[in-house]
């Protein structure tokens, strides 16, 4: 990928406390499908037994459907096309590549699958700071460990408390606590890494597919952490003051634990939060787990992507790259 160019050093503590971004980047998949490179350590992937150019229709029409739903919830969505050549079948998640943080730092991502590689490009890191005025004031670029077969795919491998910068990361073949350390060195955060399987003993291959940290709240399937690690981790939440609600891993096995709380504005209620998720999690929802959440947010948005879910093994969260305000 091109270089980026930063306009001067970056001072971490400085930029404001921020836990849920305005804006988001969206990449509108021209070839997505399914990867068998990334269904080896991705167990919610599924082959659909579907023509692939039906497959990629009905993923883009799932696409618009979750901008649209954005939008109109006041999130600022930054859509940029996928390019057709090379054929991307994952570029609907570009969280896994790029983050943008308030303190103007932009991190570059080590990714395990080399067909994901193309994935990064010049063109849309240039369209998010244009459109959403974000300025790169410090480049931290991973790649270099893909090289060492080390990966961490972005907010997929972390879960990040922003307000007291801390980093949650299970470790797995894309996690890797080497780059983990790193990235939190780099960027001032407290790392919390851990391990986490699901119910075939399996090790979760993000972290994002188990847990969601919003403003008031945490969502966790805290079943599947190891029972060695469970009380650290849940004592580290606990100590943000964010009320903890469990999903039980069933709700962890159809995306519950995929969700993104992202900042709004309302003519009645000012400035606000929405809680986005796919309709298959809110109906893993037992109604006072919904309750729960419907208490700790402004504005709860379900929307179906069932087959972005069944093919690339992700969904909501794993679609949106979030995208700070200038520091």
């Amino acid at each position: 990928m091109p270089e980026i160019s930063a306009h001067a050093p970056s001072t971490h503590a400085a930029a404001p406390a921020q836990q849920c971004a305005e804006a988001v980047l969206m990449i509108r998949p021209a070839a997505f499908g399914f990867n068998p490179e990334t269904a080896a350590t991705n167990a919610f992937q599924h082959r659909e037994a579907t023509d692939p150019a039906a497959t990629a229709g009905k993923a883009r029409a799932e696409f618009e459907q979750l901008a649209r739903a954005l939008q109109s919830e006041g999130v600022r969505v930054i859509t940029v096309d996928d390019t057709a050549a090379p054929p991307k079948p994952d570029a609907v998640f570009p969280n896994n590549w790029v983050s943008f943080h308030a303190c103007g730092t932009l991190v570059l991502y080590p990714l395990q699958s080399v067909s994901r590689h193309p994935e990064r490009r010049q063109d849309v890191v240039e369209a998010v700071v244009k459109q959403s005025g974000f300025r790169v004031t410090h480049l931290l670029d991973l790649t270099h460990y893909e090289a060492q077969g080390k990966f961490l795919e972005g907010t997929g491998s972390l879960v990040l408390d922003h307000l007291n910068r801390v980093a949650y990361a299970c470790a797995s073949a894309r996690t890797h606590p080497e780059v983990v350390a790193d990235w939190a060195r780099e960027l001032e955060y407290e790392p919390v890494i851990f391990q986490a399987a699901d119910l075939k003993g399996l090790p979760l291959y993000h972290t994002n597919v188990l847990m969601c940290i919003g403003a008031r709240a945490v969502i966790i399937g805290s079943e599947a952490i190891a029972t060695s690690d469970r009380e650290r981790v849940l004592s580290r939440l606990a100590a943000s003051g964010r009320q903890i609600i469990d999903i039980g891993q069933a709700g962890l096995s159809q995306f519950a634990g995929n969700m993104l709380e992202l900042a709004s504005w309302d003519e009645a209620l000012g400035d606000c939060r929405v809680l986005v998720m796919s309709e298959r999690a809110r109906r893993a929802l037992k109604p006072e787990v919904f309750a729960q959440l419907s208490g700790c947010t402004d504005t709860v948005l379900a929307v179906p992507v069932p087959t972005i879910e069944a093919v690339g093994g992700g969904s909501v969260r794993c679609m949106l790259a979030e995208v700070f305000g200038p520091p």
